[in-house]
């Protein structure tokens, strides 16, 4: 019979002495010492604010825009354990993007920040982190990057228009 070995677990190596199991992070599972992330999600993590796994529970609430931790979970591919989630929704309840309610005996998350004010938000820092500032440089380089349409081209010749004739 094989047995699940623990932090506090002992057994015996081959030399018969007793060796405590490796501690794992409660949180990622990673060996200690170890990163818990790569240096692509750390340098994302610091650009945005968010863990992955923070982004993904974002995401899900602004897609149910109110819910319980465990229909968070349920919207989240390839999840995390159920105290997972409730641990990361209380690190986002302090950092200020959810606020909770009581219902019953459960708590209701929602984001503190409107998607659309949080995505404007996103943009500025992308736009001074990586263009200058400059509004020209984003549109050109959303430009360069994407095939558009020829109706949206057309539509959003018409939002620079109205733009200009506002003053913008």
């Amino acid at each position: 019979m094989t047995t699940k070995r623990t932090r506090r677990d002992t057994s015996k190596d081959s030399a018969g002495s007793a060796e405590a199991g490796p501690a794992r992070d409660a949180m990622t599972g990673a060996a200690p010492g170890a990163a818990a992330t790569d240096s692509a999600t750390a340098a994302k993590e610091a650009r945005d604010g968010f863990s992955r796994r923070e982004r993904e529970i974002m995401d899900a609430l602004y897609k149910l825009g109110r819910a319980s931790a465990a229909q968070i979970l349920d919207e989240i591919a390839d999840p995390p354990t159920y105290t997972a989630i409730r641990t990361q929704l209380t690190i986002l309840e302090k950092k200020g993007h959810v606020r909770h309610t009581s219902d019953g005996t459960r708590y209701i998350y929602e984001p503190k920040v409107a998607r659309e004010q949080m995505g404007r938000r996103a943009i500025d820092t992308l736009m001074k982190t990586f263009y200058g500032n400059s509004v020209e440089r984003v549109v050109a380089a959303l430009l360069d990057q994407e095939d558009i349409a020829p109706e949206v081209l057309d539509r959003l010749s018409q939002m620079i228009g109205k733009a200009k004739e506002e003053g913008r």
